[in-house]
């Protein structure tokens, strides 16, 4: 296993305020693959966790994410999001296809209703789940992913669009969903589209929104993380990372750090952040106050869509390009 020792350093930068420091990291590759695989999402629960990527490729750890090993499964399309929790875990993907984990270990298609792909899923530990995908797909689950129910809202005149840019006929992919234990749920997509049901997902709530117009197109929001404590992260093109303190209710833009797009998140209650993207991962351990970008293996040329830090805090598992499955701890 490679590991690589790196200081990264931080000065004033064009303005931007952010202090002096220099701290040690450990990036390590645990997991390589060839140049055409891809893994899209992680999910971890204390020592036990699960990653999806290309041709319904499914790896689970036993061991806290020190090896991984791959599943058997008859689907062989591309699985973009795994959830797990105590209910079990689920696995989606392009065609609307939907796996549910058997507890004898066998991984079977359900029926999902939808041919649209599937970007990311998430299931508390009562069953409750949330899957989303392409043009305004959102179903919902309250059974533990064996049946699925559509619950997109209409979006007619959600966004902005003063010169009819839209057409009056978008529908936006959304690509981010978090579920909490409350039953509460969240999801992020394009137009800085973010959303929040407070009835098991039968009814949604625009909590921001942004549009089309000559002056420009919003960013498209990736991925969405909210702690328990209300404190929530949703990060997207360009560098794009919002944040809010009242379990994302109210958000505001923090300056960017990079001008890489991000494709996931994941926030600590010890003020830890995680942030993978496009030849970039960037940290922050102060709640977002200041930010530095992680270096080593190729982080700087590839990309990394999905993080998992397991209760133990013993480092984050980002997941990406060539099947990549790599370590970072301070």
């Amino acid at each position: 296993m490679k590991i690589f020792k790196i200081i990264t350093y931080f000065s004033i930068f064009l303005g931007l305020g952010i202090p002096a420091f220099a701290e040690s990291i450990s990036v390590s590759l645990v997991r390589g693959g060839i140049a055409h695989e891809a893994l899209f999402d992680v999910d971890m629960r204390g020592g036990e966790g699960f990653a999806v990527g290309s041709g319904g490729m499914i790896y689970r750890t036993e061991d806290g994410g020190g090896t991984w090993v791959l599943e058997s499964n008859d689907n062989r399309l591309a699985l973009l999001s795994v959830s797990f929790s105590k209910f079990g875990a689920i696995a989606v993907g392009q065609y609307g296809v939907i796996l549910l984990r058997s507890s004898s270990g066998e991984w079977r298609k359900v029926e999902s209703g939808t041919e649209e792909r599937l970007f990311s899923v998430d299931m508390n530990n009562e069953g409750y789940a949330i899957a989303a995908g392409s043009f305004g797909t959102i179903l919902r689950s309250i059974d533990g992913g064996r049946s699925w129910e559509s619950v997109s809202p209409s979006w007619e005149g959600i966004f902005d669009d003063p010169d009819n840019r839209l057409g009056g006929l978008f529908d936006p992919s959304i690509y981010g969903v978090k579920v909490s234990e409350s039953g509460r749920a969240w999801v992020v997509g394009e137009l800085a589209l973010i959303m929040n049901s407070d009835d098991r997902g039968v009814t949604w709530s625009v909590k921001n929104a942004g549009g089309s117009s000559a002056a420009g197109v919003s960013p498209t929001l990736s991925a969405i993380d909210i702690r328990r404590d209300g404190v929530a992260y949703a990060v997207g093109q360009e560098g794009t990372v919002l944040k809010s303190l009242d379990y994302g209710g109210t958000w505001e833009a923090l300056r960017p750090f990079t001008h890489q797009n991000l494709l996931g998140v994941k926030a600590k209650l010890n003020g830890l952040i995680v942030v993978p993207g496009m030849r970039d991962i960037v940290m922050s351990t102060d709640d977002g106050g200041t930010w530095r970008s992680v270096e080593g293996l190729d982080i700087q040329t590839g990309w990394y869509g999905s993080v998992a830090i397991p209760i133990t805090n013993a480092g984050a598992f980002v997941v990406g390009n060539k099947g990549n499955i790599i370590k970072i701890e301070q």
